[in-house]
């Protein structure tokens, strides 16, 4: 993922991808009133985005959150945080499901595990897997600082062996609420075959960027950035797979950079 962020950085979108993206004109203009951190909405009109922000999430915003998103925001891989809005959805969406036992897949610096770790009870587990410590120390601080940080086993590597021990354990089997995974698009379909024998029948699965940047409708031959392109296929598959799953009810929001969820009904 550090590689594609840091591309994403050095890379600016040609017209035709700042449209999809609601951040270009049509000429070539590119706007630049928005410059929050993760701003990955889809929104055609930057001004609703912040009037979102400033009026729903913001205000409510823990401030253990605000500290790591501010120094997220200093990282030179910010674009792969999640945004302020998905945080509070997803810290919701816990609350909604009476979450007790998660993972999520794909942790950065930690601001969507600490939304959900602020959600779960005291006693509440998150098995986080990414395959940067670093990245993830530098907003360890701020998690502790909140007093969740003992929910927290974290496992620096790939996700895939891990998941594989687990599902290989079937007391494991079914015995996780909710999953989140923000991580290599090309391994998704792969951890989705997995996490439907480990979330339990009647869990979710959550899968971020499913509409990637916008490109899932722009045409093959368009201009795109470099990333965006290379994960674009991975994440037209998903979708597609998603869709005629029957073991699975699926909802796809608009919400950051698009975010599927699937409830376990088989």
């Amino acid at each position: 993922m550090a590689t594609t962020a840091t591309e994403a950085t050095k890379t600016t979108a040609p017209a035709q991808e700042q449209q999809a993206n609601g951040n270009g004109n049509g000429n070539g203009e590119q706007k630049t009133r928005h410059s929050e951190v993760g701003h990955k909405s889809l929104l055609k009109s930057d001004d609703l985005y912040q009037y979102i922000l400033d009026t729903s999430v913001y205000p409510r915003e823990p401030e253990s959150m605000k500290e790591l998103r501010e120094i997220t925001a200093k990282h030179p891989w910010n674009l792969m945080t999640t945004s302020a809005d998905e945080g509070q959805f997803l810290n919701m969406l816990i609350k909604l499901i009476g979450a007790k036992k998660t993972m999520e897949i794909g942790v950065y610096t930690g601001y969507s595990l600490l939304a959900t770790a602020l959600a779960l009870p005291e006693d509440g587990t998150i098995l986080a897997m990414d395959i940067n410590r670093e990245n993830y120390e530098l907003g360890l601080p701020c998690i502790n600082k909140a007093g969740v940080g003992h929910k927290i086993d974290f496992r620096e590597g790939p996700a895939l062996p891990v998941l594989d021990d687990l599902v290989a354990d079937k007391e494991q089997h079914g015995s996780f609420d909710f999953a989140f995974v923000d991580a290599d698009k090309d391994n998704y379909l792969s951890y989705h075959e997995r996490l439907l024998k480990l979330v339990r029948p009647g869990g979710l699965i959550g899968y971020d960027n499913t509409l990637w940047n916008g490109s899932v409708v722009l045409p093959d031959d368009a201009p795109m950035r470099k990333y965006i392109r290379f994960y674009r296929d991975f994440v037209l598959a998903l979708n597609s797979a998603l869709a005629a799953d029957d073991r699975v009810e699926i909802c796809q929001l608009p919400v950051g950079d698009g975010v599927t969820l699937c409830r376990r009904v088989k």
